[in-house]
């Protein structure tokens, strides 16, 4: 299956990669703004979303694309602005380009990389209490309810995605995923332990312990995520669905695995109750 992967020099995007990147049943192509930091042994092209011209000759032949390239700049998931601005516009323009090229190409599926904060409002209504198991359950049914730009720009993108479903017969999975860290961060301590780098909180802090309980709710693995996009990506079933990226978490909020056991067969390998302290 030859696949392309939007900003796929990224930290999702290397996820995928160093996961299923010996898989012999794909190819991958990295489509990205920049050329990649270090050499990599799949295909890499520079382009940017937002130009149509210059990214629709990289879909041709392409069975798949995985679309993660995210123009900065939206204000980020933290932020409540309800201002628009110039980025915001530039990442609508980047789906319809797309979503666009994906279904001129004849692409088979696109996969999308959508976000917890398409329905973060849970958390932000719901917090603190809510990083510690206090019954708030969301399941893939859940109405948008964006607690930011960016998170409103994800909500557009599942509804862009679905009129490409339904009008073009492009099957289209989001995926609302939780957070996934880069590899030094990959554990449910990274955000409290990148914190203690960054001077913001000591270990062992109110806000350190925190970070922990709401990370081991929306933590995703590497490897969990790259086998959610695979499962995606094999299936042939779905029209369009959406689908919560997180692991295994006993705490998590975004409560339906089960809807991705049975749809694509998601079966998540990591916990983040199986952590009792950062990697030493």
């Amino acid at each position: 299956m030859d696949v392309l992967i939007t900003g796929g020099h990224g930290v999702v995007g290397t996820a995928i990669t160093d996961h299923l990147g010996d898989d012999e049943a794909y190819e991958f192509t990295l489509l990205d703004v920049d050329p990649p930091a270090e050499d990599t042994p799949h295909d890499s092209v520079v382009a940017d979303v937002r130009d149509y011209d210059a990214i629709r000759p990289h879909f041709e032949g392409k069975d798949a694309v995985v679309h993660l390239a995210l123009v900065p700049g939206t204000g980020g998931p933290d932020s409540r602005e309800l201002g628009w601005s110039k980025p915001q516009s530039d990442n609508l323009e980047a789906l319809h380009n797309v979503y666009e090229a994906a279904v001129d190409a004849a692409l088979d599926s696109i996969v999308f990389a959508s976000s917890n904060h398409a329905v973060g409002m849970v958390e932000v209504r719901n917090a603190p209490e809510v990083y510690h198991d206090a019954g708030v359950k969301v399941d893939h049914t859940e109405p948008h309810r964006p607690d930011s730009r960016y998170g409103l720009t994800k909500s557009y993108g599942e509804d862009l995605g679905r009129l490409a479903a339904e009008s073009h017969g492009i099957r289209f999975y989001a995926l609302r995923i939780g957070s996934v860290r880069a590899p030094e961060y990959d554990h449910p301590y990274g955000d409290a332990e990148r914190g203690v780098e960054d001077g913001k909180w000591e270990r062992g802090s109110d806000a350190y312990e925190e970070q922990v309980a709401r990370l081991k709710g929306l933590w995703q693995s590497r490897r969990d995520l790259a086998h959610l996009v695979d499962c995606c990506l094999r299936d042939d079933s779905v029209e369009w669905d959406q689908f919560y990226g997180v692991s295994e978490n006993s705490r998590r909020w975004l409560d339906d695995l089960d809807h991705a056991r049975e749809t694509v067969g998601y079966d998540p390998q990591d916990a983040g109750e199986e952590w009792d302290a950062p990697p030493e």
